[in-house]
């Protein structure tokens, strides 16, 4: 067993997994309850509009026009964080859950896009990885040139199959 040591004192250096104790068994289950209950990743959106017909939520780009135009999520609407106050009334059904993404996991845009929803009484999701990994993962996206897509990264998603998750 490797063990490793802090440098100025060769003691053990601690744990830090286990620094502070993981939580009881029923809070675990409660926080990744409500996680999924704030959060959908990008197979399981992918998945559920491939299937065709209503998936039961709408998609939404929370990004700039230019950003939009650089590439999107098919069916997806544009309706960009500032604009949601005063537009989403207009675009959205409030019957309807919502699921918005950004650019990825080191933008927080969809997390404000899904804050200014739920504040105007929608029921929203949030799509973990946003359009990074939409297109990492090897989905179509669109385009002004048209439906496009790449190879799936094998870091971010199972080059044949399914992930199985």
């Amino acid at each position: 067993m490797t063990t490793t040591t802090d440098s100025l004192t060769s003691a053990p250096a601690p744990n830090r997994v286990l620094l502070a104790a993981p939580a009881p068994p029923a809070e675990a289950a409660a926080h990744f309850r409500a996680s999924l209950r704030l959060y959908a990743d990008v197979s399981d959106v992918a998945g559920a509009l491939s299937v065709g017909g209503d998936p039961g939520f709408v998609v939404l780009d929370s990004r700039s026009t230019e950003s939009w135009d650089q590439g999107r999520i098919p069916g997806a609407v544009h309706l960009p964080t500032a604009l949601i106050p005063e537009r989403a009334a207009d675009l959205l059904d409030p019957s309807v859950p919502v699921v918005t993404y950004c650019w990825g996991p080191g933008c927080n845009g969809a997390t404000r896009a899904a804050l200014a929803l739920a504040e105007l009484g929608y029921r929203v999701k949030e799509m973990l990885g946003g359009f990074e990994y939409w297109v990492r993962e090897g989905f179509a996206y669109e385009t002004p040139r048209g439906t496009e897509s790449r190879t799936a990264d094998p870091l971010t998603a199972p080059v044949a199959g399914v992930c199985g998750c």
